[in-house]
C-alpha cells in the first residue's frame, strides 16, 4: 500500500522528478572537453561551508553501488573514477594497491563512456569519444582534486549527463544492474502488471536525510540480505516483487519528500515525518500544522469550520481527497516505518481541529485562547533554564509520539503527564506550553470529570481543581500586602501544596490572617474583594481538603492554579478600564453652582 501512494503520487508530480535513477548532487569539478575533443579545462567549483548557497548541484546519474570492484557511473562520477586520482591515506601518501584500484575504475568509467559515445548521435558524444579514446588520463591535476570529489563532464555549453542518450542508456543499465544475474519477470505488487522485476531496490534515501542518534547512513526501504530475514530463507526481492519503473519511481518520490520543506517535519531528536494528499495543491490546514509558529487566527477558523453544520448539499458531495502520512526512522542502513496513515482529508482536518480545541489555552494577559506547535509542547517537558528551556532537554521521541496522537486523534503517551509534573515540580513554572499539554492529557483522559474549560469554571466542585484556585488566591493575598517581597508562596509552598493540599493549605489559610491585617490598614478595597474571593472558595472545600493527590489530580490542581491566576488578571484589567472610562466622565460633567445660602 505504501509503495502504491508513493508511485501514484509520483506519477502526479512527475515533471517535478529527476530524471530516471538521477539524484540531486553537488558538483565539485567540470571537466570541459573541447568542441573536437583534442584538449580539456579541469574547472573547480568547490565552495567553502561558508558559500554552501553558491554550491553548483544538478540531478545526476545515480545508483547504490557496493563491494569491491564497484562499476562506474555514466559520465558524473567521482575524480578517481573520471581522472584516475587515487585514495590518499591520512598522512597524504598513496599505496600501489589504491593506485591499481583507481586505474582499474578509470579504465571502466572511459569504456562506460565510449560505449555511450559509439551509439549516440549528438555532436557532443563524439567529441567525449575522442577524448576518451586517447587513453588513460595522466593529466597533471590540481593537488586539491580528491578522489571523492564529484566530476560532471561538458562539451561547449552542454552538460553531457543531460542529454537524452545518456539518460536512456543509464536508465537500461541500472535495470541490467539491479535485475540480478537471472532475469526475473512477474505480476508487480505495486501497479499489477506482468513485468520485469528488480532483484534489488536500486536507490536508498539519501544520507543524512532521516535524522538518526547514531551515524548517518543511506536508508534502505526494502532490504533482505540475510537467508534469516526473508521467507522461505529467500534474500532480495525474491518474495516482494517489485517492477523497475515502480521501485525506481517510490525511491525518487521519497527522497523529493525528505527534500522538500513543505511536506517534511524533521523530529529534533530522530525521525522524519512525510506528508501528501492524493489531489494537487494541498490544503492549507495541514502545511499550518506542520509550520513551527502557527497563526491563531487560522487555528480558530479551522475550528470554527469543523464546528458547523454542512449544508445539505455539502453534506451530499463526497470528497475523495486523502491524507497521507509517513514516519521514518533510520537503524543502521534501514529505514524503519514508525507510523503510516491513510486517511480522507476531512478526517484529518476534524483531528487537527480537535487537536488544538482539546490543548487551547486562555491567555488573561491577551484575552485570546493560545495555541502552540508540537515542538514546542514536547520542550515544555524540559528544563527550564530561566529564560527558555534547555536545548535538547524535551524526553527524546516525545515529539513524535505527539504527532502520533494529533494524526489519530488519540489520548498523549501515559509517560508525558508524570515527566510534565516531575518538571514544574522542579523548576516551580507553570506556563502557557506547559498548561496546554497537561490540560490535553486531562481533556484526553477517559474521565469525563477531567476535561477541563480553557479557562476558569466557576462551578467546577473537583477538590482538586478548588485546592489549585484556594493556593492561587492565598498568593494573590501575599502579592497585594507584601508586594515586595522576594520569596512567594509559589518559591516555598508550591510543589508540597501539589502534592499534599490537606495540611499545607490550612497552614496557609491561617498564616494569611496577618496579611488580612496590612491589607485592612493600607489597601481596604483590596482587602474586602481578596477576603470574599477566599471564603468563597475555602467554604467549597474546607471539609474535603484532601491530604495526598494523584497524577491527575495534581493536574487539575495546576490547572485550577492557572485559570484562577488569569482570571485575577482579567478582573484587574476590567478594574483598571472602568476607572480611567471614569475620569474623562468627571472632567466633561458641567460644575454645579454654590447652593444659595
Amino acid at each position: 500500500m505504501l509503495l502504491q501512494r508513493l508511485v501514484e503520487y509520483g506519477d502526479r508530480i512527475a515533471g517535478e522528478l529527476p530524471a530516471e535513477f538521477y539524484r540531486e548532487k553537488q558538483i565539485h569539478w567540470v571537466l570541459d572537453i573541447a568542441a573536437d575533443g583534442s584538449g580539456m579545462k579541469l574547472r573547480s567549483h568547490k565552495v567553502s561551508g561558508r558559500q554552501r548557497d553558491q554550491a553548483v548541484s544538478m540531478p545526476v546519474p545515480y545508483v547504490q553501488r557496493s563491494g569491491t570492484k564497484v562499476p562506474p557511473y555514466l559520465l558524473v562520477d567521482t575524480a578517481e573514477f573520471v581522472l584516475g586520482v587515487p585514495k590518499k591515506a591520512k598522512d597524504g601518501s598513496v599505496t600501489e594497491k589504491d593506485r591499481d584500484e583507481a586505474w582499474r575504475r578509470h579504465d571502466a568509467y572511459r569504456d562506460f563512456v565510449r560505449r555511450w559515445a559509439s551509439s549516440a548521435d549528438e555532436p557532443e558524444a563524439k567529441a567525449a569519444e575522442v577524448f576518451f579514446s586517447a587513453g588513460r588520463a595522466g593529466l597533471e591535476l590540481p593537488d586539491e582534486v580528491e578522489a571523492k570529489d564529484t566530476v560532471a563532464v561538458m562539451v561547449g555549453t552542454r552538460w553531457l549527463h543531460e542529454l537524452d542518450s545518456v539518460k536512456q542508456l543509464w536508465a537500461e543499465e541500472v535495470r541490467a544492474r539491479k535485475g540480478g544475474a537471472a532475469e526475473r519477470t512477474g505480476l508487480c505488487l505495486v501497479c499489477g502488471e506482468h513485468r520485469a522485476l528488480l532483484a534489488t531496490i536500486p536507490e536508498p534515501v539519501k544520507k543524512g536525510a532521516v535524522p538518526t542518534a547514531g551515524g548517518s547512513n543511506e536508508g534502505q526501504l526494502i532490504s533482505i540480505n540475510a537467508p534469516a530475514q526473508g521467507r522461505a530463507g529467500m534474500t532480495q526481492l525474491v518474495n516482494t516483487p517489485v517492477c523497475h519503473r515502480c521501485g525506481g519511481r517510490a525511491m525518487a518520490v521519497l527522497n523529493h519528500l525528505v527534500a522538500s520543506e513543505r511536506h517534511r517535519r524533521r523530529f529534533r531528536d530522530d525521525g522524519v515525518l512525510l506528508w501528501w494528499t492524493r489531489k494537487p495543491d494541498p490544503d492549507s490546514v495541514l502545511a499550518m500544522f506542520f509550520d513551527d509558529q502557527p497563526e491563531a487566527t487560522d487555528i480558530e477558523h479551522l475550528i470554527d469550520s469543523m464546528n458547523k453544520t454542512p449544508s445539505p448539499a455539502a453534506a451530499q458531495r463526497t470528497d475523495t481527497d486523502a491524507f497521507y502520512s509517513l514516519s521514518l526512522g533510520l537503524n543502521n542502513a534501514r529505514l524503519v516505518v514508525r507510523d503510516w496513515i491513510e486517511v480522507p482529508l476531512a478526517e484529518a482536518k476534524k483531528n487537527l481541529a480537535a487537536w488544538y480545541a482539546d490543548h487551547g489555552v486562555w491567555d488573561g494577559w491577551t484575552r485570546r485562547t493560545r495555541y502552540f506547535p508540537l515542538w514546542q509542547m514536547a520542550l515544555s517537558c524540559g528544563r527550564w533554564q530561566g529564560e527558555r528551556y534547555a536545548p535538547d532537554s524535551a524526553p527524546h521521541g516525545l515529539e513524535a509520539e505527539l504527532l502520533h496522537s494529533a494524526l489519530h486523534h488519540l489520548s498523549p503517551p501515559a509517560r508525558a503527564l508524570p515527566l510534565l509534573l516531575q518538571r514544574i515540580h522542579a523548576d516551580r513554572r507553570v506556563d502557557a506550553p506547559r498548561l496546554a499539554l497537561l490540560r490535553l492529557l486531562l481533556t484526553r483522559s477517559s474521565n469525563p470529570q477531567d476535561r477541563l474549560m480553557p479557562q476558569l469554571d466557576k462551578d467546577s466542585e473537583d477538590p482538586a481543581y478548588l485546592c489549585g484556585r484556594l493556593f492561587a488566591v492565598l498568593e494573590a493575598v501575599q502579592e497585594a500586602a507584601l508586594p515586595d517581597i522576594n520569596t512567594t508562596l509559589r518559591d516555598k509552598y508550591f510543589s508540597a501544596a501539589v502534592a499534599a493540599p490537606g495540611i499545607t493549605l490550612r497552614r496557609l489559610f491561617t498564616d494569611a490572617g496577618a496579611h488580612f491585617k496590612r491589607l485592612r490598614r493600607d489597601r481596604v478595597a483590596a482587602h474586602k474583594a481578596l477576603e470574599k474571593r477566599l471564603f468563597e472558595i475555602y467554604s467549597k472545600v474546607s471539609d474535603d481538603l484532601p491530604g495526598h493527590l494523584t497524577d491527575v489530580q495534581q493536574g487539575r490542581f495546576i490547572i485550577g492554579y492557572a485559570h484562577q491566576r488569569h482570571d485575577d488578571i482579567l478582573q484587574r484589567q476590567a478594574a483598571k478600564e472602568r476607572k480611567q472610562a471614569a475620569i474623562p466622565a468627571q472632567q466633561d460633567a458641567p460644575a454645579q453652582e454654590p447652593a444659595a445660602v
